[in-house]
C-alpha cells in the first residue's frame, strides 16, 4: 500500500510540470562578422607603419620569413601577421583580435582603440 502511494505521489508530481515545457536555450556569444572594413590602415603596413600607428610591439615573433608582431592594451590584443613578397619587406597581410581574457572582439574595434593607447600616434 505504501508502494502505491508512493507512486501515485510521483506521478501526481510530475503532472505539475508544464506540458511540452522545454529547457531554455544556452546562449552564447555573438559570432563577429569577419570582414576587413575598417582596417585599411593597418593591412599591407610594414613594421615601421605599424610602429608608427601603435607604439612598440608587445610581442616580436619569427618563424622562417613569417613575423608576428603582437600590440596589447587594456580593452584587446592584437596579432599583425608580417610576410615578405619577392623581395619586399614583409607587410601585413592578416590581423587577429582578442579581448584580454581570449573572447572575440571585432578587429576594427582593437584597431582603434590600439590607435588611442599610450604610445600610439
Amino acid at each position: 500500500m505504501k508502494a502505491l502511494a508512493a507512486l501515485a505521489l510521483a506521478l501526481l508530481a510530475g503532472a505539475c510540470a508544464a506540458p511540452g515545457a522545454v529547457a531554455p536555450a544556452v546562449t552564447s556569444r555573438p559570432v563577429v562578422p569577419y570582414t576587413s572594413a575598417g582596417l585599411e590602415r593597418v593591412i599591407g603596413q610594414d613594421e615601421a607603419g605599424l610602429v608608427t600607428l601603435f607604439g612598440k610591439p608587445d610581442a616580436d615573433i619569427r618563424e622562417g620569413a613569417a613575423r608576428k608582431l603582437q600590440f596589447a592594451g587594456p580593452i584587446c590584443v592584437l596579432d599583425a601577421y608580417l610576410y615578405p613578397k619577392g623581395s619586399e619587406a614583409p607587410r601585413v597581410t592578416y590581423l587577429d583580435a582578442r579581448e584580454p581574457d581570449g573572447s572575440t572582439i571585432d578587429r576594427a574595434s582593437c584597431v582603434a582603440a590600439l590607435v588611442r593607447r599610450d604610445g600610439g600616434k
